[in-house]
């Protein structure tokens, strides 16, 4: 059996790989958990200092990483490289700060001395989506491997060569052999893998559905799962905002990675009284942006990653319309030559309940506009939903804004008067459907070692 890459700017195979046979992947499973058994006994500063190396690999080597991602899914060459960039800053992270992470934390019993300290379990195993090729399976790798466990990588088919490069860049770097390997296979093979027994854990980004598949299955043989899934992030501009700056960056959020992330905006509630000035100055931001060729850097948008997938945003888009939606934007595929997957920015309003873009994840450059009453109404739009991953609130009352996001906003990251973003300090992950378990900063280190407590009489 064999997945190729394809280009999502014309249609074309860029490369054909053949797939590891079941046996194969079962001998590198083997290694990666051999190369673990002595791995887990090297100290923090000798992992810390391979993570420096990795780091200094990833910018050395970005305008090359780039470009396969541009390749592959479509990203724009400027993105790509700041992908790149933020990968080699979350590597960064960890070598200064993870020692202090896992240090042992003292508790104070009836014992002579008690502490909990935390231990490297095994191995993981890393099922990645193609949106984010790099920075998913670097946000996951930098904690892992400085934590003292190893990985295993099943990335999406359409990225296979950056899946092979990662594995490259952790070689180059000096890692021990075997501590990080990457799965050449379809989605067909991951039952099997997350059933080998030296498989501690998985953590998957991806959609809803593919969690519940892993988590039911993880579930029956009792292993740890963190799961990053969809996400219908509402962004709330209250009636006193800067509609201006916050049209800019709702129409930056909004298309990041042209729109295919779990956390870019995907609803925005307006209240009813700046509804009108909000959607004309949005609308301004979100046709301003150029679409084309990822490779030439005047372009801000590629194309979606797969004709199927721009396909079925189109579909969204239509049965929104037919249900009661108006689109004021784009909302056409692009007259192009080639099996191209381009879609244009577009913009749907009187959006209401009942509309697909009120409820669904609408994975692509397209904004749902929804009007509300007032700002006890844009919160209870915002939480109208079974995603949690992220929200923001736009207002100039700092006060009222901190209490919204706190304590009213049914998310796992919560921003004010700025975009949602991952940043390597900070934990990120999400409740109901959008998953649980967290990534980055003290708490991802945590997700995946033993909490061990150890007590001395």
């Amino acid at each position: 059996m064999s997945i190729s890459s394809v280009n999502p700017v014309n249609g074309a195979i860029i490369k054909t790989y053949q797939e590891d046979s079941e046996e194969s992947i079962s001998q590198k499973i083997e290694q990666v958990h051999q190369s673990w058994l002595k791995y887990k006994d090297t100290d923090f500063k000798s992992r810390g200092n391979l993570l420096l190396q990795v780091s200094k690999l990833l910018i050395e080597r970005k305008n090359h990483l780039a470009e396969l991602m541009a390749l592959e899914m479509g990203k724009p060459l400027k993105d790509g490289m700041a992908e790149v960039l933020k990968c080699a800053s979350v590597c960064e992270y960890y070598a200064k700060n993870g020692a202090e992470f896992l240090s042992d934390q003292v508790v104070k019993t009836s014992a002579a001395k008690s502490y909990v300290s935390f231990q490297p379990i095994g191995v993981v195993l890393a099922i990645m989506p193609w949106n984010f090729p790099f920075w998913q399976v670097f946000r996951f790798l930098a904690p892992a491997l400085m934590a003292g466990n190893c990985g295993v990588l099943k990335h999406s088919s359409g990225v296979t060569d950056c899946a092979i490069e990662i594995e490259k860049v952790i070689v180059d770097a000096g890692f021990p052999a075997n501590v990080f390997k990457t799965l050449v296979c379809s989605s067909k093979a991951i039952p099997k893998v997350i059933e080998n027994p030296y498989i501690k854990a998985v953590t998957l980004t991806g959609s809803t559905e593919a969690g519940q598949k892993v988590a039911e299955q993880a579930g029956q043989l009792i292993k740890k799962t963190v799961l990053e899934l969809g996400g219908s992030d509402p962004y709330l501009i209250l009636a006193d905002a800067d509609l201006e700056k916050a049209a800019k960056i709702c129409a930056n959020a909004r298309l990041i990675n042209n729109g295919q992330s779990c956390i870019a905006a995907k609803r925005f509630i307006v209240v009813k009284s700046v509804a009108e000035k909000f959607t004309q100055l949005f609308k301004i931001e979100m046709e301003s942006k150029t679409t084309g060729d990822p490779l030439r850097e005047e372009n801000d948008l590629g194309p979606m990653a797969r004709a199927e997938l721009r396909d079925e945003l189109h579909q969204q888009v239509l049965k929104s319309i037919e249900q009661g939606a108006k689109c004021i934007l784009g909302g056409e595929i692009p007259k192009m030559d080639g099996k191209h997957a381009y879609y244009q920015p577009t913009i749907l309003v009187d959006v209401t309940k009942g509309v697909l873009a009120y409820h669904e994840e609408i994975f692509g450059p397209v904004a749902a506009v929804i009007t509300a009453e007032d700002t006890e109404d844009a919160i209870n739009i915002a939480n109208d939903t079974n995603f949690g991953l992220g929200a923001a609130v736009f207002t100039e009352n700092l006060e009222l804004a901190e209490d919204i996001a706190r304590n009213k906003l049914a998310a796992g990251s919560c921003f004010v008067n700025e975009g949602v973003k991952s940043d390597p300090a900070l934990p990120f992950g999400g409740i109901n459907q959008s998953g649980y378990g967290r990534e980055l900063g003290m708490f991802g280190i945590h997700e995946f070692v033993n909490i061990k407590t150890v007590y001395i009489k």
